[in-house]
């Protein structure tokens, strides 16, 4: 049985309207393999083989997207709808391989990066709004995906293991770009030690906040709905703030290799401020206020450390099309983080002139 033969074969055990009739890849995700499906019917749909490998309890992910979607819809938020199984199920195992399968939303696009301060002012609008929507959802009902995804003395540590073992023998070509992480080893810890002190609420996060994780609409631009929902789960929306603005704040993509055009864009980042804090309005607390500039150079600093140990520890989290790919991707954020740690005075004054409005 060759692959689309395979892949019929499996979304047919879904409750879907129609005979497929074509299978194409879709999206280029680092993590979950994704494909268009279209039916005899006309109708379209997403089919997703999940990386177990990082997802190692599928079915606590699809919990989560499920509570959080079904609350979001009660709302009356546009949403990623999930299609069950002919049996019930959220998801359907062929062999060791665990596959689900969402409605296509028509008529929307991604961007890979902002083109204009307009659409990243309306991703910010879009992930405000997430955060605001779900103020009121218990966190504590939700499972945690991967364990201190976010807790960056701990990626720290392990970045550290990384080096120390030098599994995959490339230490020789990163001296420079480890010893900058571990001479910035006294910035990580704020956030993670505010939530266990009190002064940071736990709040519904969505922790992969790319602009390419927005559904736009492809007329007026205009964000429609928040995807890419496998790695929500309790955090701070400190997080989700900080990953945005290392994502879309950039001028160059995330594998820019000529660091030249990678810089830090102050203008980018007040769109989105503006976005953000004007959606959450009353829902952000002046903790929360007060650490914005700080969470986008950390979750810069987090990623980049995180593509420095993949690449030392030999490409084994993120898809990668070249052997230096995660040290490409590496190199970007930490000059993105370099420029932060320079323009944070100017970052707190637009943050505070956000809130005020």
């Amino acid at each position: 049985m060759n692959n689309f033969e395979r892949q019929i074969d499996i979304i047919a055990k879904f409750d879907i309207d129609g005979t497929v009739v074509s299978i194409d890849n879709c999206g280029d995700g680092h993590i979950n393999s994704t494909f268009l499906a279209v039916t005899d019917k006309g109708s379209k749909y997403l089919l997703q083989k999940i990386n177990t490998g990082v997802f190692q309890h599928p079915e606590e992910v699809m919990e989560n997207i499920v509570n959080v979607t079904d609350f979001l819809k009660e709302r009356g938020e546009e949403t990623l709808n999930v299609i069950k199984s002919l049996d019930g199920e959220l998801m359907v195992w062929d062999n060791d391989e665990c596959y689900r399968v969402y409605d296509f939303i028509e008529d929307a696009v991604t961007y890979q990066i902002a083109e204009d301060e307009e659409v990243f002012k309306n991703a910010g609008e879009a992930f405000g709004n997430f955060q605001k929507t779900l103020s009121d959802f218990d966190a504590s009902m939700l499972h945690e995906i991967i364990s201190d995804f976010h807790n960056t003395p701990v990626r720290y540590k392990n970045f550290c293991k990384s080096v120390e073992k030098n599994l995959s023998g490339r230490l020789s070509y990163c001296k420079e770009e480890v010893e900058f992480v571990k001479n910035h080893a006294d910035t990580y810890g704020d956030i993670v030690s505010g939530i266990e002190k009190g002064d940071i609420p736990l709040r519904v996060t969505h922790n992969d906040t790319k602009l390419n994780n927005i559904l736009m609409d492809a007329i007026t631009k205009k964000a429609r709905a928040v995807i890419d929902l496998d790695t929500v789960m309790p955090g701070s929306m400190l997080y989700d703030f900080g990953d945005a603005i290392r994502f879309g704040a950039s001028t160059a993509a995330e594998d820019e290799k000529d660091l030249d055009k990678v810089h830090f864009d102050i203008n980018m980042f007040r769109a989105y401020a503006e976005g953000f804090c004007g959606a959450l309005k009353d829902a952000i607390t002046e903790k929360e206020a007060q650490l914005l500039p700080y969470s986008a150079y950390l979750m810069t600093m987090e990623c980049g450390m995180r593509f420095l140990a993949d690449f030392i520890d030999g490409d084994k989290y993120f898809s990668t099309k070249y052997p230096e790919h995660n040290l490409v991707r590496c190199r970007t954020q930490l000059r993105l983080a370099e420029e932060m740690e320079q323009s944070i005075n100017e970052m707190k004054k637009i943050i505070d002139e956000c809130v005020k409005k």
